[in-house]
C-alpha cells in the first residue's frame, strides 16, 4: 500500500510529482447533483498559488484546474471526480548538483532508505507542490458542507513573533501577503522575512484554522474521533511538526476547573458553553462550538546556506540548494490547512449521515419522553 489516499466516505487520492508533467487527484464519495465547475475550485487554488509575493517561491504556476470526470452539465454525478493541474514552470536543472546529496531536514534520505530510489527534482512526491490538489479537493468538500459551515485560516506566528489577539481581524488576512489577521504584525513580519530571505535562510510559522457552524455530533468514539482525524490531516501537510486543538499544550498548565468548558441552558432549550478550551471537540465528537486547530510548520529545508551532509557514495560533503524556494512555507500552508479541515469535516458529515440518518443536528438535549 502506498498511502496516497485519505478519507473514509469522502476519499481523496492525489498523484504526481513536483517536476512531472502534471499533478492531479481523484475524489470519490462526493454526493450527486451538486453544482460544480472549475470556477468553484479556482479561487481557492489562486490563494495557494506560488509566485504572488516576494515572500514565497517565485515558481510561476498558474494552477489552472481541469475537471476530467464526475461532472455532467454542471452537476456532480456521484462518480469519481478527477482533477488535473499541469506543471508549466519546472526548472529541473536547479537540482542537478544535489541529485546525489541529501538535504538535511528533507525527506531525501528517508525516501532512499524506503524505496531505494528518489526523484530529486524539486523533491518529487515529497514536494509541497502536491498540496495544490488538496486545496482543489477542499473546494469540493466545502460544497458538500454547504454555506452554513465557514472555514477560515490565518498565520498567527512567524518565527518567534506572534500576533496581538486584541488586533485580530479576519478581514486583514486578505490584505497582506501572510494571511495575517494583525496588520501591525504583518508589517513587522515583512521586514523580518526580507532579512531571512536575503540571508539565504528560512523560518517557521504557526497556522490557525477555525471552522464555525459545525453541528454537534460529528465524529465517533475511540477510533473515529474527529480530533484524531483532524490532527492526522494537518500532520500530513508538508513540513508540519506539531498539531493542537483548542488550548492544546497549554492545557497542561491549567487546573481542572480552568480547563472545563462549563455549560448553561439557553431559553430555547439549547446548551450554551461558557468557554471553548476543548476547541469544539469532546470525546472525539463535535460540540457545535467553533473547531479550532493550530499547527506548527518547520523552516524550509532547501537553503542557500551551506550545511553539512553526506552523499550517495557515503562521503561527507557540504550542500547548498539553489532554485526557487519559500523562505517560509507556512504562508502557503494556510489555504492547505483550510482545505484539510474541509475534507475531514465533509468526510465526517457523510459518515454521520450513513450511521444516524439525515435528521437535523441541533444543540438541544434529547427529550426525556
Amino acid at each position: 500500500m502506498s498511502y496516497n489516499t485519505f478519507g473514509t466516505m469522502f476519499r481523496v487520492t492525489t498523484w504526481g510529482e513536483s517536476h512531472g508533467p502534471a499533478i492531479g487527484c481523484v475524489i470519490d464519495g462526493a454526493p450527486p447533483l451538486m453544482p460544480l465547475s472549475e470556477a468553484d475550485i479556482q479561487p481557492f487554488l489562486d490563494r495557494r498559488r506560488p509566485g504572488q509575493s516576494r515572500f514565497t517561491t517565485q515558481r510561476q504556476e498558474p494552477d489552472h484546474v481541469q475537471i476530467l470526470s464526475g461532472v455532467f452539465e454542471g452537476q456532480t454525478t456521484g462518480t469519481p471526480i478527477a482533477l488535473l493541474i499541469e506543471n508549466v514552470d519546472q526548472r529541473s536543472r536547479d537540482y542537478s548538483s544535489i541529485a546525489d546529496q541529501f538535504r538535511p531536514g528533507h525527506a531525501d534520505l528517508t525516501y532512499i532508505w524506503k524505496y531505494g530510489i528518489r526523484d530529486p527534482r524539486g523533491g518529487g512526491r515529497s514536494s509541497a507542490r502536491e498540496t495544490a490538489m488538496r486545496v482543489a479537493a477542499g473546494a469540493i468538500a466545502r460544497k458538500v458542507l454547504g454555506n452554513s459551515i465557514k472555514i477560515r485560516g490565518a498565520l498567527i506566528q512567524l518565527g518567534t513573533q506572534s500576533i496581538d489577539r486584541a488586533r485580530f481581524d479576519w478581514n486583514q488576512t486578505e490584505q497582506n501577503a501572510f494571511f495575517c489577521p494583525d496588520a501591525i504584525a504583518a508589517a513587522s513580519w515583512a521586514e523580518q522575512l526580507d532579512a531571512v530571505r536575503k540571508a539565504g535562510s528560512s523560518i517557521g510559522a504557526i497556522v490557525e484554522i477555525i471552522a464555525e457552524g459545525v453541528p454537534p455530533g460529528l465524529g465517533a468514539p475511540v477510533y473515529g474521533k474527529l480530533d484524531a482525524d483532524l490532527a492526522s490531516a494537518m500532520m500530513s501537510i508538508n513540513a508540519v511538526k506539531g498539531v493542537e486543538l483548542g488550548d492544546g499544550f497549554a492545557t497542561a498548565g491549567l487546573r481542572g476547573e480552568q480547563n472545563a468548558d462549563e455549560m448553561r441552558m439557553n431559553s430555547n432549550g439549547s446548551v450554551h458553553f461558557l468557554s471553548n478550551h476543548a476547541g469544539g471537540v469532546l470525546g472525539g465528537i463535535s460540540t457545535g462550538q467553533p473547531i479550532i486547530v493550530r499547527f506548527a510548520v518547520k523552516p524550509t529545508s532547501s537553503l542557500l546556506t551551506p550545511l553539512r551532509t553526506v552523499d550517495a557514495s557515503g562521503t561527507d560533503v557540504e550542500i547548498k540548494t539553489t532554485g526557487r524556494h519559500d523562505p517560509c512555507v507556512g504562508i502557503r500552508a494556510v489555504p492547505v490547512g483550510e482545505a484539510m479541515m474541509a475534507c475531514v469535516l465533509a468526510d465526517h458529515l457523510l459518515r454521520h449521515r450513513a450511521q444516524c440518518g439525515v435528521r437535523p443536528i441541533t444543540p438541544v438535549l434529547p427529550s426525556k419522553d
